[in-house]
């Protein structure tokens, strides 16, 4: 299958850019305990990964039958902070991903369901931030977040360019969703075993599980970054 190349890249970033995912929905899941709601890890990924933290809450407050106490989400977040800023790291291959479209002239931007503070942190200590400074959009900037296409078409909308130029690539189901329904393509980035490939496939996405392959899918490059060839 062939494309034209986009004109832009929009990235998702926690699971897409930093492995940060599996720390933040222990400590989710760590916060939801206390509070009486007993949820594996994988049980939060699955009903809250790639929803807005108003999002998240509002599911959360519904499943409990009550609002959440007062300073929960701050508290969560500090916790949250301090075990990103102690474990979190580049998701393997990115950053020469990225650099590679780059060179290509393309703009890249991310666009998540986190804080501009949180991104700031998790691509500041992954080593990625320089790749896409000042360009760091989030849900916070919308009324709408994922899986409602408000925050890619914001993205795509201060980038100048339109939807039918521009990719974006994500792991969530409701990233896929949103990228759908904002008309943009999008790649699904399933190289976590835990994500669901199959679902972001029927959502829509072209699945793929190595990043070092995502210049050629976007038809940037003949190559993979490492020098295999191409093999599909």
């Amino acid at each position: 299958m062939s494309f034209r190349p986009p004109l832009h890249v929009i990235f998702d970033c926690d699971g897409v850019l930093v492995d940060s995912e599996p720390i933040a929905n222990a400590c989710l899941a760590a916060a939801l305990a206390a509070e009486g709601l007993m949820l594996e890890v994988a049980e939060v990924r699955r009903r809250y990964v790639g929803l807005s933290m108003k999002s998240a809450i509002a599911r959360i407050e519904a499943e409990l039958g009550h609002p959440l106490p007062e300073g929960w989400e701050a508290a969560l977040q500090d916790e949250t902070f301090r075990q990103l800023r102690a474990q979190v790291r580049a998701v393997p291959h990115v950053a020469a991903a990225v650099e590679a479209i780059k060179e290509k002239g393309v703009l890249v931007s991310v666009a998540s369901s986190g804080s501009v503070r949180k991104m700031t942190l998790t691509l500041g200590t992954s080593g990625l931030l320089s790749l896409f400074h000042p360009r760091l959009m989030t849900a916070d900037q919308v009324e709408r977040g994922k899986p409602f296409p408000d925050l890619f078409q914001m993205t795509a909308r201060l980038a100048g360019i339109v939807p039918e130029q521009t990719v974006v690539v994500e792991d969530s189901l409701p990233g896929v969703q949103a990228a759908v329904a904002a008309h943009m393509r999008v790649f699904g980035y399933a190289g976590d075993p835990m994500t669901d490939g199959a679902a972001l496939q029927a959502a829509g996405a072209v699945v793929f599980t190595d990043m070092r392959d995502l210049p050629m899918l976007l038809g940037l490059a003949e190559r993979r970054t490492d020098g295999r060839r191409r093999g599909w």
